[in-house]
């Protein structure tokens, strides 16, 4: 396991490259946060997102905030969904879009909030809370690679060990 520090938006792809699965990253820069409503309204219902998205790291969350004034919130708890229901965006995103990294649930969300530094942009607050927003963060994480872009797959390994437990539990009933 390696660890790395990548800074979002990344313009070079061998950035992304260096990452294997099982390594650790600590994530610079910016992220964008995105949700179900969001995916639904740029895949299914066309409308192009009006944040650029090359090269973004996506965190799927629906944040709890505070409204300050128009167009600008404060953090209160800022944590990770589950990326389970939302996988048919995922090669979308990448293909069309530029999207380069997604962290879906894992975190931790009290530590996640230390994280975010500010939130800078908010689009489709008609959403609430599942918009876009655009996180500046800083020393993000630790996260770990669980899907890379050389087809390894810590979830696959996962799945693929506890069949073959399951397999071996049968035999012996």
């Amino acid at each position: 396991m390696a660890t790395h520090e990548v800074t979002f938006p990344i313009s070079d792809e061998q950035e992304i490259l260096k990452l294997r699965a099982g390594d650790e990253v600590v994530v610079q820069g910016h992220i964008i946060g995105i949700r179900d409503r969001t995916q639904i309204r740029i895949f299914d219902q066309g409308v192009e997102p009006p944040m650029d998205l090359r090269g973004a790291f996506l965190l799927h969350t629906a944040p709890g905030v505070r409204k300050l004034s128009e167009g600008r919130y404060e953090k209160v708890c800022i944590g990770t969904t589950t990326s389970a229901r939302m996988v048919r965006f995922t090669e979308p995103l990448g293909a069309q879009y530029g999207v380069r990294a997604i962290c879906g649930k894992g975190g931790a969300a009290a530590l996640e909030t230390t994280q975010i530094e500010e939130i800078e942009e908010v689009a489709w607050e008609e959403l609430m809370p599942e918009c876009l927003w655009k996180f500046r963060v800083k020393d993000f994480g630790p996260l770990t690679v669980g899907i890379d872009a050389h087809g390894n797959s810590l979830y696959h390994d996962v799945q693929t060990a506890a069949q073959a437990k399951l397999k071996e539990l049968y035999a012996r009933l």
